[in-house]
């Protein structure tokens, strides 16, 4: 399957007080059509300026953007806008997405102005409204009239009304209540079905990205630690740092809880403007040896655990019936 986005070593500078900061440092993966791939870390991991850089919010310091075949990275202002319409962005915040000063009308057909589209706008916007699950009667309407998961459905709107092939989801539910989330995240699902959309989910919260995602890529300080089909991550992940995630993450059943191994992280978590050399993870990692040290860090590679992973002493591959699937024959 060829890929409809690839990034491949993107950095990402920053000037910051006392010395530059590498918010995203040598990161590179791949997404299909119709596929979502999860990007998942702490506050700070850089997957947010990720999403960013992919739409061209920001611009990048090295490395390449490509959207089938196209790189979008160094493109002028005028070639990039007729890339843009495949590829667009839906921020966290409803409430400060929207502009207060405009109807929802107004809202959804402002992509389509900007595309040089005006006639389609009579046309498109009850499409896209309807799509999401929105009324005629809500076209009217300002942002501060909905509440905050309507508001979200017309960010999605707006991010539909030119018909891209990729979705940059920026922590899209973060902001709502959980029977909200629940809501968008199942619109989610149902629009990449119906329209073969792909997405790049960012998130934090793991099981919202286990929910939506095909693959998971797990950033620590600017860096992929590893990245895996989501069965596998969630069943056996490799790399120490998504073992102390998960680890810590709760899970529904409370006996399969209290039977869990909890992974306690010790040392501070280190300072982004002076991360430490080698493995930038291998101050709090229980099986840090001296060649973690060792610049630049390991490889994101596979290692026989059947997927990259960005570490000298990964855990073993788990057998097909740990994952639950059949042994091959």
């Amino acid at each position: 399957m060829s890929a409809l986005l690839e990034v491949d070593g993107l950095v990402k500078d920053f000037r910051a007080r006392g010395g530059a900061l590498r918010a995203v440092d040598d990161v590179s993966f791949s997404l299909a059509a119709g596929e979502t791939l999860g990007l998942v870390g702490e506050s700070g991991s850089g997957k947010s300026t990720i999403a960013r850089l992919v739409v061209r919010l920001l611009e990048p310091t090295a490395g390449v953007i490509r959207v089938d075949g196209d790189d979008i990275a160094h493109l002028s202002r005028r070639r990039l806008r007729a890339v843009r319409r495949r590829v667009q962005i839906v921020f966290q915040d409803p409430y400060s997405s929207l502009d207060p000063r405009m109807t929802v009308r107004a809202i959804v057909a402002e992509p389509l102005q900007i595309a040089g589209r005006s006639r389609e706008c009579n046309r498109r916007v009850p499409e896209v409204l309807s799509l999401v699950g929105l009324g005629p009667e809500h076209g009217g309407r300002s942002p501060h009239e909905l509440s905050g998961g309507q508001r979200q459905r017309v960010a999605i709107a707006r991010a539909l009304v030119v018909e891209p092939e990729l979705l940059v989801l920026d922590e899209p539910v973060t902001a709502l209540d959980s029977s909200i989330q629940a809501q968008i995240l199942n619109l989610l699902v149902r629009l990449q079905r119906e329209l073969g959309l792909a997405y790049l989910f960012i998130g934090h919260d793991l099981a919202v990205v286990r929910h939506v995602a095909d693959r998971v890529a797990v950033m620590h300080l600017g860096r992929i630690v590893e990245n895996a089909r989501t069965d596998e991550l969630f069943a056996a992940p490799a790399h120490p740092y998504p073992r102390a995630l998960l680890s810590a993450s709760p899970v529904p059943d409370p006996l399969v809880d209290l039977d869990r191994q909890r992974i306690v992280l010790h040392g501070e978590v280190p300072d982004p403007l002076d991360p430490p050399s080698g493995c930038r993870f291998r101050t709090r990692c229980w099986k840090a040896a001296d060649e973690c040290a060792v610049p630049p860090g390991p490889e994101l590679v596979d290692r026989g655990q059947g997927h990259p992973v960005a570490c000298l002493f990964p855990e073993s591959p788990p057998s097909p019936e740990h994952l639950g699937v059949d042994a091959p024959r």
